[in-house]
């Protein structure tokens, strides 16, 4: 279930009286839906979604449902075979990634656009993001096409190669990571930023934890099992620390 986290870190359901701000920087995704239904989060953002919905004519259940489609919770088995990891890499990473990008350059080119002025604006961060995104849709592109399905047949002599290609990429990935990082100060907003600015930055930090545990799942999970020998693992073990 989607929560919203309070600053004494008690989590609530998500609900119809939650406020448009709060669901839109807490809830990662949740301002796509905000613009798809044209629900004001960001100056309107201190309504609460019943009453947006009210003035709008909408029915607030099917918001919620929305988002809570949004909710990317999701378990793998303690020992997951090859097979089983990758269709999870595939829909809680590659999926995720794919919604995650277009949201993040279109809010970041308006705070760029209506802060221009403020001394913290994050000049060229859409620009980064777009660099983002066209390197990860090309890798994720060569992993769908090409290794996942020779990983999927239990291995393959040919694998190693296409295996040392994308752990290099992977490295580029983590150079991209940095540079977000610091076009978004770590992620924080400025004080009084507005609910879209601060919507922007809490999901460069989900986009961050997410390409870093996709990343980690290939290269330490993943491709580790099939560069011991040219034969897939049974089963291959997920570190136990890790949480999806």
């Amino acid at each position: 279930m989607l929560t919203l986290t309070t600053n004494d870190q008690n989590s609530t359901q998500i609900y119809a009286q939650n406020s448009l701000g709060a669901m839109a920087v807490k809830v990662p995704g949740a301002t796509a839906v905000f613009r798809y239904f044209k629900l004001d989060f960001c100056c309107g953002g201190k309504q609460s979604l019943e009453m947006a919905c009210a003035e709008k004519g909408l029915n607030p259940a099917t918001i919620l449902e929305a988002l809570h489609a949004l909710d990317r919770t999701q378990q793998l088995p303690a020992e997951p075979t090859a097979s089983e990891l990758i269709e999870h890499i595939l829909a809680r990473y590659h999926a995720v990634h794919r919604q995650q990008l277009p949201e993040l350059i279109r809010m970041a080119r308006r705070v760029e656009a209506v802060h221009r002025e403020h001394p913290q604006v994050p000049q060229g961060l859409a620009t980064h993001l777009e660099s983002m995104q066209v390197e990860l849709l090309v890798h994720m592109a060569k992993e769908e096409a090409i290794l996942f399905p020779l990983l999927h047949s239990g291995g393959h002599p040919m694998a190693g190669h296409p295996i040392d290609m994308m752990r290099h990429e992977h490295i580029s990935h983590g150079a991209q990571l940095e540079r977000l990082a610091e076009l978004t100060c770590q992620h924080q907003a400025p004080d009084g930023a507005c609910n879209t600015w601060q919507a922007l930055y809490a999901g460069t930090q989900s986009l961050s934890e997410d390409l870093i545990e996709h990343i980690h799942l290939e290269n330490n999970c993943l491709f580790s099992g099939f560069e011991s020998s040219n034969a897939s693992p049974s089963p291959i073990a997920a570190n136990p620390k890790v949480t999806i």
